[in-house]
């Protein structure tokens, strides 16, 4: 597992000792930041990694720009993991924040921090636990009022269209990737 590009590009990942936690394959995570590259939407972006795990997805969106991004997770193995992986890259410190918390009920920093425009979503899959963390999310404040949503479930799995405009909704191998523009009230 490696950062696909960017100013940490080929740096090698601690991986997950065990099969509880799946990290978004490199091959993927790879498609969904050219992506987001091709339509200028990480250079200075916030983000939060809900799910975080190995905080990959995270990390690779703090590689290729986006000034800062919130690592959620409530599985203190994944949490740890994810600590891992931030601590091999020492001078980002300031870039970071982790929390472990439930997605679903988020304890999101109170301070002054930014809104995040970008969320990344990879939850246990055929679970339905992604419409309700963004709806945490949205309620807890986390979000700007239009954010991009990047979402991982696995190829059956559907998301009910709720007025949002879709990006991309492609398939990888057993994972579908949605990425959608969102803007809430």
């Amino acid at each position: 597992m490696r950062i696909t590009g960017g100013e940490f590009g080929g740096r090698i990942l601690h991986a997950p000792k065990d099969r509880n936690i799946r990290p978004t394959s490199d091959k993927v995570r790879q498609a969904i930041f050219n992506i987001l590259s091709s339509r200028d939407l990480l250079e200075g972006a916030v983000a939060i990694d809900a799910f975080c795990g190995t905080g990959a997805l995270g990390i690779e969106a703090l590689s290729r720009g986006a000034s800062f991004c919130t690592f959620i997770d409530n599985n203190r193995d994944s949490l740890d993991l994810c600590k891992k992986n931030l601590s091999l890259f020492p001078g980002i410190e300031e870039r970071f924040h982790t929390i472990k918390s439930n997605a679903l009920k988020p304890l999101l920093r109170q301070d002054d921090s930014p809104k995040a425009g970008l969320v990344f979503l990879d939850p246990p899959y055929k679970k339905g636990l992604i419409l309700p963390a963004l709806k945490a999310l949205q309620a807890n404040g986390g979000l700007e009022k239009e954010y991009i949503a990047i979402m991982e479930m696995g190829k059956s799995e559907d998301l009910p269209d709720a007025g949002k405009t879709t990006i991309t909704d492609k398939l990888y191998g057993d994972t579908r990737i949605i990425i959608q523009t969102i803007c809430y009230m």
